[in-house]
């Protein structure tokens, strides 16, 4: 028999800080990451792999690893792509096994690589994952030469650089592990655990699956421990099994605790479930896995309900770029977006449309935040692909629906059960506007034949016969959704349907036990008497008034999700355009007009808001999505932008709209302590205070009343001079650790302190001490010049500077930025 792996506790505790974030383990052994010392090739190169590492056709990087956000913006590459690159590249990085692990099982386990991605080790093809958003592993056991360098070389193809409608980045773009185990083991993601509330008594099921590499059995026990924020362990079962030779087994366990404390979006409560196997009284394995007690509840007249409180969603939908870094991942940049969203009183988010980070769920389940977790955006056919600006030009076709038949289920399934022991996944989707009318399938009642509910969408081209035929949704949803129920039947399954009409021609929505509507809120009430057991909300909706009092104001819609949450790149309009542009906020994770606007409807705090805009004109709309909004909003009587940005700085005299978001009952506004706009009750029609007032310089303030006219919230903007000076201010957690991101806001200020909101100025970044510039971002979805050097523009006055610290702990990092004619800043970090 192969020796047990014994020392496993103390290997566990020595790389414990290593690894102290825990993101993205596939659950079993002892993981460790391998983000550094790789070597990186941009294009393909006949099997040819270097081993010079002086080679200067390669380069050195570090994981996570984006090429394409790393080369420059050029018109002539796809708007859907925000006009960046794909093409073929590889990496390699000398892997050492020692001698001594020699009997252990040695797995590497890649948290994503965009796409079509081939491992191999020592120069032998271990094994394919085409798909760019699903997380895996390889046993690299039979490959290792143990004692040597083992070189691990990873082919990535994104050749088919317009293969998706948004941004998807390019290379090993998330964490790379590598994980030691011992021949028996619990198997990936094999721990499994789903509550159950019953009369205050709370019930954790769990499945616990594992695995023998042995040809010989084995008897091992199976012991679970459920540990609350106090290191209390609250519960606690074995169980005994014999396990055959090479084989695998699952274990049912149920965990019982008395009034157990719930997990909830304003008191987000995770206890641990710690699984340990033992053989021959010795531990050869285990797993902690955050967990807790939630109720959903989901019903066709009232909504949707959160641990039996009944509630509106209020999500967002989001990509995994974060502007200049790409699709690399670093979970301090997420966690201060999510934080800035909650702020605003989002309390969901929908991951359109792919799988993201194991780090995002993570952050989700710490900060209270609903997720529904979305698979695909295309099944067996490919979408339009806009190659010159969106909705413009003639469209490509390229995708990821050549892999579909083969590996679509399978990637569910990954998906689902690397997933699904987060509280904060609610919902799991299986597809976006896989039936957008005739993009690609197709149905007689696009042709204006009537039917029952007498809604045609004759406006998408008509019925064209020779197109795939809609009723195949029906069956390839069934066969999604068996997958998912397979591994997970504690949540409900969904999809954005685009072609509502059509679709309910087919057996599309009644596979689905949720149906998400995307921008159809004229479909609700005639659905929802149609279709009286149809649990509806909104996918996918646009930022205007209408389509939130069409979710206010119908119970019986739970919730809806806005496009977008963040400014993300691809799906660019015409040059120059990096991405789209209908975020809350920016591509920086700044607050833009309209994310105070959503701030107004959604948050239960007061809130106010001031942004103004020339009479003559429009608040700027620099986006084909807010020109369309802007468009409509002209149509409805020029009402009131919500994309105003708190600029007071005009010609002195010019005529101004002043618009205030807010959740007020009344509000007035003063300039420089006098009254100029008279108290006006909230106008729910628009959800926007207004008024029109010559120019003056001064201090602006709005007063926001209560329905008793006494004041209870302020806000004011105010005219600045010249800039002056570069003000800095740290982001995040003010601690930092080796690897970790170091996130800095600036904002240029005029001599009294005072925003410049209407300033441009060049920023340089100088840094002194062991830190590497990830990159500078200040939001401006219009500049298309140069992001991998040390120089940005800020836009509207502000920036933010992402560094990575790679020292030890107690060196010091300096971070100067400068600009001409202006002081400059300097922060100082410690590394801990």
């Amino acid at each position: 028999m192969i020796k047990s792996f014994k020392n496993i506790t103390l290997l566990l505790a020595s790389l414990s800080i290593g690894c102290s974030l825990g993101y993205g383990q596939p659950g079993f052994g002892v993981a460790q990451r391998i983000n550094t010392e790789w070597r990186f090739h941009l294009g393909d190169t006949d099997g040819q792999l270097s081993k010079d590492q002086h080679d200067r056709a390669w380069s050195k990087v570090q994981l996570p690893h984006d090429w394409s956000v790393k080369y420059p913006l050029s018109p002539s590459l796809a708007s859907a792509t925000g006009y960046l690159p794909g093409g073929i590249g590889w990496y390699q990085k000398q892997l050492s096994v020692p001698v001594e692990d020699q009997g252990k099982k040695i797995f590497l386990y890649f948290e994503g690589v965009y796409n079509r991605s081939e491992v191999f080790i020592n120069g032998k093809s271990i094994g394919k994952r085409p798909n760019g958003y699903i997380s895996f592993s390889y046993d690299i056991t039979p490959y290792i030469e143990f004692g040597k360098a083992n070189t691990v070389s990873v082919r990535v193809d994104h050749s088919q650089s317009a293969d998706s409608r948004w941004y998807t980045g390019s290379g090993i773009y998330r964490d790379v592990w590598i994980v030691k185990s011992n021949p028996i083991h619990i198997d990936q993601w094999g721990v499994y655990a789903y509550p159950e509330l019953k009369s205050g008594k709370g019930s954790l099921h769990s499945e616990v699956t594992v695995v023998n590499s042995q040809n010989t059995s084995s008897p091992i026990l199976i012991k679970q421990e459920l540990i609350d924020l106090n290191s209390k362990i609250v519960a606690q079962k074995s169980h005994k099994l014999t396990l055959a030779a090479s084989d695998r087994a699952t274990i049912q366990q149920q965990l019982s605790v008395a009034n157990p404390q719930l997990w909830s979006l304003a008191n987000p409560v995770q206890y641990t479930l710690k699984t340990t196997i033992w053989q021959d009284g010795q531990l050869i394995d285990q797993s902690e896995v955050k967990t807790g007690f939630r109720t959903f509840t989901f019903d066709p007249n009232k909504g949707f309900a959160l641990n039996g409180e009944w509630m509106k969603v209020k999500g967002v939908c989001i990509h995994h770029d974060a502007g200049v870094l790409g699709a690399e991942v670093y979970p301090e940049v997420w966690r201060q977006r999510l934080l800035t969203l909650k702020s605003l009183g989002v309390n969901a988010i929908r991951t359109s449309h792919n799988p993201q980070a194991t780090s995002l769920y993570t952050l989700c389940d710490e900060l209270g935040l609903l997720v529904m977790n979305e698979a695909f955006d295309e099944w067996e056919f490919p979408k339009r692909k806009w190659l010159q600006g969106w909705n413009f030009g003639t469209p490509g076709f390229q995708g990821t629906y050549d892999f579909f038949e083969e590996w679509g289920e399978r990637d569910l399934a990954d998906m689902v059960k690397r997933d699904r022991n987060h509280l904060s996944i609610f919902a799991w989707s299986i597809g976006n506007e896989v039936d957008y009318p005739n993009d690609p399938y197709s149905h007689p009642i696009l042709g204006g034949e009537k039917t029952e509910g007498g809604f045609t969408q004759a406006s998408y081209g008509g019925y064209k016969k020779d197109a795939p035929d809609a009723m195949r949704l029906g069956d390839i949803a069934k066969k999604l959704v068996a997958v998912v129920k397979k591994f997970d039947s504690s949540r409900p399954v969904t999809a954005g349907l685009a072609g509502v009409a059509m679709s309910n021609e087919t057996a599309y929505p009644t596979a689905l036990d949720i149906a998400g509507y995307n921008y159809t809120e004229s479909k609700y009430q005639e659905d929802h008497q149609r279709y009286p057991k149809r649990i509806i909300f909104g996918s996918e909706n646009r930022h205007d008034m209408a389509a939130w009092q069409a979710v206010r104001d119908q119970e019986y819609i739970f919730g809806q999700f806005l496009w977008t949450g963040i400014d993300y790149l691809g799906e660019s309009g015409r040059w120059p355009s990096r991405g789209f542009y209908s975020g809350l906020l920016d591509f920086a994770g700044f607050i833009k007009p309209r994310g105070y606007f959503r701030k107004a409807l959604w948050s239960d705090t007061p809130t106010a808001y001031l942004g103004t805009y020339p009479l003559s004109g429009r608040a700027g709309a620099t986006d084909v999505w807010s020109a369309l909004e802007a468009e409509e909003g002209k149509r409805k009587n020029e009402a009131p932008s919500m994309d105003a940005w708190p600029i007071w700085n005009y010609q002195e005299g010019q005529q101004i709209r002043v618009v205030c978001y807010t959740n007020s009952a009344h509000a007035r506004l003063e300039l420089n302590g006098q009254l100029v706009g008279q108290e006006k009750t909230y106008d729910d029609r628009s959800g926007i205070i207004f008024w029109d007032i010559p120019y003056a310089a001064g201090r602006l303030e709005v007063v926001g009343l209560d329905q008793d006219h006494k004041e209870i919230v302020r806000h004011a903007i105010q005219s600045s001079q010249r800039p002056a000076a570069i003000q800095s201010t740290r982001v995040g957690d003010p601690k930092v650790h080796h690897d970790g991101v170091i996130q800095i806001a600036l904002q240029i200020v005029d001599e009294q302190g005072i925003p410049v909101v209407l300033s441009e100025d060049e920023i340089t970044c100088d840094i002194v001490g062991n830190g590497r510039l990830l990159g500078m971002e200040a939001g401006n979805n219009a500049d298309m010049g140069d992001y991998t050097d040390n120089k940005q523009r800020v836009y509207h006055g502000k920036m933010i500077v992402y560094i990575q610290a790679s020292g030890k702990s107690g060196d010091q990092i300096d971070v100067i930025f400068t600009a001409p004619w202006l002081k400059s800043a300097r922060v100082q970090y410690t590394i801990n």
